[in-house]
């Protein structure tokens, strides 16, 4: 579904991701893993058009989307949750929600997917016309999500979405993502939480100063040695 090839990418003349190539097959969970600095946010800007590639490609159902406007990538099925959660804290749940709805197929079918995305977090549903500002760390993800999921993605970025949560909201929002993924929906996700995700995922890539430098099953990366060591503590 996904194809980054050979992608050279960074900021002004700071260089940050080297020759990055990688796939994610069609309903895959996919994970990027590495340390802070590593380069994985910035992947994660360039396939949503935010940072331009000096050089390399994007592909997405064989479609190039390296030089698509941002703006234009959600029409291709492509949503992105980005670190941060990035909400707009003084409009409610579903002012944010409706935000992410502002495509034409998705804005077609608005209320049943609103309805789908409350069923899918209940919290949310009792907390609609609270303001997003005022909701805890881990009910303004759940917000995030679910704003990415009312443009009717077939693929979803998910950038840190554990970050700043207590180790019980990470759980959930882990066990969110895996939801997600049973609804037949394409993920990649960068985490530091890294023995975790690795747990749920399908495949997964390591990176490291800005080049993958791993890659394989979720299973076979928590049992290798070098991945142990430098992420595990073992």
């Amino acid at each position: 579904m996904l194809r980054v090839e050979n992608v050279n990418a960074g900021y002004g003349d700071i260089q940050v991701l080297w020759d990055v190539s990688f796939e994610v097959g069609a309903k895959e969970f996919v994970v990027l893993v590495g340390a802070n600095g590593a380069g994985k946010s910035t992947i994660m800007r360039t396939i949503s058009s935010i940072v331009t590639p000096q050089s390399g490609a994007i592909w997405f159902e064989d479609q190039r989307i390296d030089q698509t406007p941002p703006y234009r990538i959600i029409n291709h099925g492509i949503a992105h949750v980005p670190e941060g959660r990035q909400l707009f804290p003084e409009m409610t749940v579903v002012e944010n929600l409706v935000l992410g709805s502002l495509a034409p197929d998705a804005r077609a079918h608005r209320k049943e997917t609103l309805e789908w995305v409350l069923g899918l977090f209940p919290r949310l549903r009792e907390r609609q016309k609270q303001l997003a500002g005022t909701m805890s760390g881990g009910e303004q993800q759940m917000c995030a999500i679910a704003r990415g999921l009312m443009s009717r993605p077939k693929m979803i970025l998910f950038d840190e979405p554990s970050l700043g949560l207590s180790p019980l909201l990470t759980q959930e929002i882990f066990r969110l993502t895996q939801k997600i993924h049973r609804e037949g929906i394409t993920i990649l996700m960068v985490e530091q939480n890294v023995k975790q995700t690795l747990a749920i995922c399908d495949r997964a890539y390591v990176l490291e100063n800005g080049r993958i430098v791993l890659e394989g099953t979720g299973r076979e990366l928590l049992e290798n040695e070098q991945v142990k060591q430098a992420f595990l503590g073992i």
